[in-house]
């Protein structure tokens, strides 16, 4: 079985730029909360199966783009599949806020950011 999207997310140093730009372009919706450092989730309006998504600032040097997350059964072996294949870790398994899961963050091996979400 095949490992979905489950998410995806865009940081920027201008993160009220880039809403500004995605909600206009797509007609999405994105709030910012300031609970968590004024990150915007995504409604992107395609309905309940949609993959979702936020915006929000950037959270280190180099860190602005566009990243997708994968839903994986088994996070650390997850980020030992993805080190024996080339990639180097840019972000430990961490706990998500209110239960959501655990996340790691990996370089492949051209260096783009790919998120795992167990």
């Amino acid at each position: 079985m095949g490992q979905p999207v489950a998410y995806f997310e865009i940081t920027s140093t201008a993160p009220e730029k880039i809403r500004d730009f995605y909600t206009a372009l797509f007609g999405w919706t994105a709030e910012p909360d300031p609970s968590m450092d004024d990150y915007a989730m995504v409604d992107t309006g395609a309905g309940p199966d949609a993959i979702g998504g936020g915006i929000g600032p950037s959270q280190a040097p180099g860190d602005t783009g566009v990243k997708i997350y994968v839903r994986v059964e088994d996070l650390e072996a997850g980020l030992a599949r993805a080190t024996e294949l080339g990639a180097d870790t840019l972000l430990p398994a961490m706990e998500l806020p209110g239960g959501y899961g655990r996340i790691a963050v990996v370089a492949d091996p051209d260096g783009n950011p790919v998120g795992l979400w167990a």
